[in-house]
This record gives C-alpha cells, sequence and structure tokens, in this order.
C-alpha cells in the first residue's frame, strides 16, 4: 500500500509529525481539488482507506472536514460524492479572494519570519525553472497551490489562513475544470514571482496590489474561457 508522506500545516515541507487523520485529509483534499477525483465521483472509503494506507477511521474523520469544505456530499441513502464544480459559484469565490488574499499578502510582507522567506525564496526558484512551452499543468496547479498556501501560512493568521486555503481549493477545482481551455495558464503561475518578491522585500501595500490583481485576471481568464 502507498505510504503517504509527511506535510506540515499549509503544505510546507518540515519536520512536523501529523496524525493519519490529517495525512488522510490533506491527501484526499488534494486530489479533489486537483480534480484527480472528479466531480460527482462516488467517496469509497475503503479504496481510499487502501490507496493511502490507513484505516477507515483517519478517512472518515477526513471525510467530515471535507464536506464542511463544501469538498465533498453525503446524500441519506445514496452515499458520499465529490462535488460538483458549479461555474455560478466562481462570483462568489472571486468576491471573498479579493478582499482576503490583499490582506493575506499584506500581512505576510509584514509578518514573515525568516523561515517563511526562505520558504518563498525558493518558490520564487521553481516558479524561474517553469518551462511554459513544456506545458505540464500538473505541475504549474500544484506550485500554484504551494505559493498560495505559502503566502497564507506566513501571515500568521491561522483563521484567515484556514478560510483562504478553503476559496483557493475551491477556485483551483474550477481552474482545473477549464484548464484545457486557459491560453496562458503559465502565466498565471508565474505571476506569482513579483508577489513573492514584495513579500520577502517586505513591501505590504505593493504586496497587496499584486495579489488583488492575480484574483481578478484569474477570475477574467476562467470567463474567457467558458
Amino acid at each position: 500500500m502507498q505510504q503517504m508522506a509527511t506535510e506540515p500545516r499549509g503544505g510546507e515541507p518540515g519536520g512536523e509529525e501529523l496524525s493519519l487523520a490529517e495525512r488522510a485529509y490533506r491527501a484526499i483534499r488534494d486530489r479533489l481539488v486537483m480534480l484527480e477525483i472528479r466531480p460527482g465521483a462516488p467517496i469509497n472509503e475503503e479504496q481510499l482507506g487502501q490507496s493511502l494506507g490507513v484505516g477507515r477511521t483517519p478517512v472518515r474523520e477526513a471525510l467530515k472536514r471535507l464536506q464542511y469544505e463544501r469538498l465533498i456530499t453525503t446524500y441519506p441513502r445514496r452515499g458520499t460524492f465529490a462535488t460538483e464544480v458549479n461555474i455560478t459559484d466562481l462570483a462568489h469565490i472571486s468576491e471573498v479572494r479579493q478582499e482576503l488574499e490583499p490582506l493575506a499578502a499584506g500581512q505576510a510582507a509584514r509578518r514573515a519570519t525568516a523561515a517563511d522567506r526562505a520558504r518563498l525564496t525558493g518558490l520564487r526558484r521553481e516558479l524561474a525553472g517553469v518551462d511554459p512551452r513544456r506545458g505540464d499543468a500538473a505541475e504549474l496547479m500544484h506550485l500554484d497551490l504551494q505559493v498560495h498556501r505559502a503566502i497564507y501560512a506566513a501571515a500568521h493568521n491561522p483563521y484567515l489562513e484556514d478560510t483562504l486555503v478553503r476559496h483557493d481549493n475551491l477556485a483551483t477545482r474550477i481552474w482545473c475544470l477549464f484548464i484545457d481551455r486557459l491560453s496562458d495558464m503559465a502565466g498565471h503561475v508565474e505571476e506569482h514571482g513579483p508577489l513573492i518578491e514584495a513579500i520577502v522585500d517586505g513591501d505590504p501595500d505593493k504586496a497587496a496590489r499584486l495579489a488583488r490583481s492575480h484574483v481578478e485576471d484569474f477570475e477574467r481568464a476562467i470567463r474567457e474561457a467558458i
């Protein structure tokens, strides 16, 4: 059976030991976010447990959290399914992110520790190494998630972080659904470069401005692809 790697809060690498339920939650969450578990697909607890190398109890605990986060839905007498991706949710999700992403970026520029800045700098190097011609959509999407989660963690506000992770997950599902129609996905991900630089340089106003622009560009790109 496949063993899950340990991953700390927010998706950054580190030495934090996680419970089986937390590890199951993060693994299943990211499968749902990346549409590796397709929208509308049934959720089989036993199969998930086998694929992750854990028992049913951690999987059940993880699924309770994922239902709260609107990534799965349970129907009486029918079972549990991956939530459908509803494009009409885009405006609501963007409305929240347009207010909170700039706040998180600005606070990250003010509060980022040396470790946060090192993590962001490392991600900046990874962004610089992305070859848009390769067209590796999955790699770009994973990198996008890592950058967002690192910024949220650097804001050092757990309530803000949890809220934004949930909304970014929902936005990413929409992005994955339309990924074949997006003309410049690499360019969208590469927008993170100047944002990371502003945070590492401790410029909250610039970081907030770039974060808002990034969210607005995302919504515009999706609407053009519909």
